[in-house]
Parts: C-alpha cells; sequence; structure tokens
C-alpha cells in the first residue's frame, strides 16, 4: 500500500459539521469522506475532460 500525504486543511465549521454528519450515516471516519469526495471530484473531472478531448 502506498503511504498517504499529510496536509492540513482550513474548513468551516459549518462544512466540517455537514461533512462529519455525511461521514457518520456512511460509517466512515471524516478523514475517509473527505478523502471519498476528493477522488470523485477527480475522477468525474478526468472524465468530463475526456469527453471534452472526443469532441474536440
Amino acid at each position: 500500500m502506498s503511504e498517504k500525504k499529510a496536509i492540513p486543511l482550513r474548513i468551516s465549521p459549518e462544512l466540517y459539521k455537514e461533512i462529519k454528519t455525511w461521514a457518520e450515516q456512511d460509517l466512515r471516519s471524516v478523514n475517509s469522506q473527505i478523502e471519498l469526495i476528493l477522488r470523485d471530484a477527480v475522477q468525474k473531472r478526468n472524465g468530463q475532460t475526456k469527453q471534452q478531448r472526443r469532441a474536440s
């Protein structure tokens, strides 16, 4: 397994509360939930980029 990079993250208390609630509903830690959200966003962006290239 590759080593994970630790980074500081500053978010508003309101956003943290929303992510924490979401993580609890999905039985995940806040850290795991944030990683999942970021991974999904990157995959979505990469998919859109590929679609845009095909359209060109």
